[in-house]
C-alpha cells in the first residue's frame, strides 16, 4: 500500500482519489508516521469480509453428524420410537 506525506497528498490529492476510487487505497503520513487510511467508500470492512475455506482440510465432520446425541435428547424429552 502506498504511503504519501501530507504535502505530496495535497498536491496530488485528485490523482491519488481516483486511484483509491479504483481499488488503490492508500495512506497519508505525517512526519514518516502513518496518520490515516483513503480507501473506496463501498469497500467492506475487515470484520466484514468473508473469509470462505480459511479452515479447508483442518477438521472432519463425523458420518454421524446429524444423528450425534440423538440418544440423549430423546431421553430428555421422553421421546418413544
Amino acid at each position: 500500500m502506498e504511503t504519501v506525506n501530507i504535502h505530496e497528498a495535497k498536491t496530488h490529492l485528485s490523482r491519488l482519489v481516483e486511484q483509491a476510487a479504483k481499488g488503490k487505497p492508500f495512506v497519508i503520513a505525517k512526519s514518516g508516521k502513518p496518520m490515516v487510511k483513503v480507501v473506496p467508500v463501498d469497500q467492506p470492512a475487515p470484520a466484514q469480509m468473508r473469509r470462505v475455506g480459511f479452515m479447508a482440510g483442518q477438521f472432519t465432520v463425523p458420518d454421524d453428524f446429524d444423528r450425534m446425541g440423538s440418544d440423549e435428547i430423546e431421553r430428555l424429552f421422553n421421546i418413544d420410537r
